[in-house]
């Protein structure tokens, strides 16, 4: 046996104790037929999903300095997150070594095989492109090549 929730075409909404073999009765409300309806779940706690590896601490600082208990506990965070990306692959991400992590690539870690951003504005000399077009950037040439022309 097991409870059911039916709907009918006009909407009236009921539940039924019946076997599954059963068919499915006639609304009491207004006699039209009826469908079953999924039934909403209640789940005690809450489920947790350990962090990704790139979430998990890189340093020896974010280790607490190498906490024996605290250690432990990554370990079997690691290991909790392996076994379910073994059995739900496409929760794996990106597998590539982790080049950069702090700084500029918190929010986005740079991994091997990634190209490097150019440095932000105002870092450098202000702009970012190549000089494969021959000025110099305050070098004498350039500063040579910007002299006023004169009307001689």
């Amino acid at each position: 046996m097991a409870i059911y929730e039916l709907s009918c075409e006009t909407g009236h909404r009921f539940e039924v104790i019946q076997s599954y073999t059963a068919p499915l009765p006639s609304c009491p409300e207004c006699g039209t037929t009826t469908r079953k309806i999924p039934s909403t779940v209640a789940i005690g706690g809450a489920a947790t999903v350990p962090p990704p590896p790139e979430r998990m601490p890189q340093t020896w600082k974010g280790t607490h300095r190498g906490d024996r208990d605290y250690v432990t506990a990554l370990r079997r965070t690691a290991e909790s997150r392996q076994k379910l990306e073994e059995k739900h692959p496409e929760l794996a991400g990106d597998r590539r070594p982790i080049l950069a992590h702090e700084g500029r690539y918190e929010a986005a870690p740079l991994r091997a095989g990634d190209a490097v951003p150019a440095p932000s504005e105002g870092a450098g000399h202000g702009h970012s492109h190549s000089h494969q077009h021959g000025h110099g950037h305050g070098h004498a040439q350039g500063k040579a090549d910007r002299r006023p022309a004169t009307g001689d």
